[in-house]
């Protein structure tokens, strides 16, 4: 396994991110596709011109973020802009050299039978065969669903185009699930990891707490309910992560641990102790 982080996390320009990144010790990074540095508007000349930066850099691309949000597929109206996104995304994935893409789409509903597991079964089949049209998966990132409803869903879905994007910490914090058992569940569609530990307050309302996100109201939820969940340093929270390790080298996983850390007063600080902390991890 290779450590990397997202660019992003390190709160700087994105030219300065990539120096910085490899002066941790990173081996990859993973960058936001919804900006104007990064997106599908850039051109070609810009798009040979990332990836001349990244080898300049000495780092790999291990994946773009091309997030729905919060409500993603609510609504069914919106799915044919939500796919088309999707499908440049993933083509400007194919065009930088990089085999994933990740991001939430929704939380996905334990019964087969609620109406929007139909409708996101149609969208990710969608999403799934642009993203294997062109040699890309799109890796769903854990954390709305238990692992067992994602499997079910993926196995439903049965399309090569997609993936999972498994994050530890979301699963602690929002599911209070175990990483590891986690990994055991997914492992035949894990195709790229989020190194993030978290700490789970109380249970929540997951459908609640998605949309908070969506609508920027997360604060005023927990104002209600008091603290459901914090993402803390990498070795901080309730992600196992020696049992964690196991689990993804026992699935056979060799991809990228992806630091993520959205929080924190000094994220370029975590985001070093994390190196650090992941390479002790990956040699004990």
């Amino acid at each position: 396994m290779h450590i990397a982080v997202i660019a992003d996390c390190l709160r700087r320009p994105l030219p300065e991110a990539l120096r910085l990144a490899r002066e941790l010790g990173a081996e990859g990074v993973q960058l936001h596709a919804d900006g104007r540095a990064v997106g599908p508007s850039l051109d070609d000349a810009a798009r040979r011109a990332l990836r001349r930066d990244l080898a300049q850099a000495g780092l790999a691309l291990t994946a773009l973020c091309g997030d729905f949000g919060g409500r993603a597929f609510a609504t069914p109206a919106e799915h044919p802009a939500l796919i088309a996104r999707s499908r440049a995304t993933v083509e400007l994935a194919r065009d930088l050299g990089c085999a994933v893409v990740t991001g939430h789409i929704g939380v996905i509903p334990a019964d087969p039978a609620h109406p929007r597991w139909a409708a996101l079964t149609a969208a990710c089949r969608a999403i799934g065969a642009d993203a294997a049209r062109v040699g890309v998966r799109y890796g769903i990132e854990t954390g709305p669903e238990p692992a067992a409803v994602l499997r079910r869903f993926l196995d439903a879905c049965a399309s090569p185009g997609l993936g999972v994007n498994l994050d530890p910490a979301n699963l602690a914090m929002v599911q209070g699930e175990d990483a590891a058992a986690a990994v055991a569940a997914l492992a035949p569609w894990i195709v790229h990891t989020h190194a993030k530990d978290g700490i789970r307050h109380q249970p929540c309302d997951v459908e609640a707490v998605y949309e908070a996100f969506a609508s920027g109201g997360f604060a005023e939820l927990e104002r209600r309910t008091g603290a459901l969940f914090e993402e803390v340093p990498l070795g901080r929270g309730q992600v196992d992560w020696p049992r964690y390790i196991a689990a993804l080298r026992a699935a056979g996983f060799t991809g990228w641990l992806t630091i993520e850390r959205e929080t924190g007063a000094d994220p370029a600080a975590d985001i070093a102790a994390a190196i650090t902390f992941l390479r002790r991890q990956l040699a004990a």
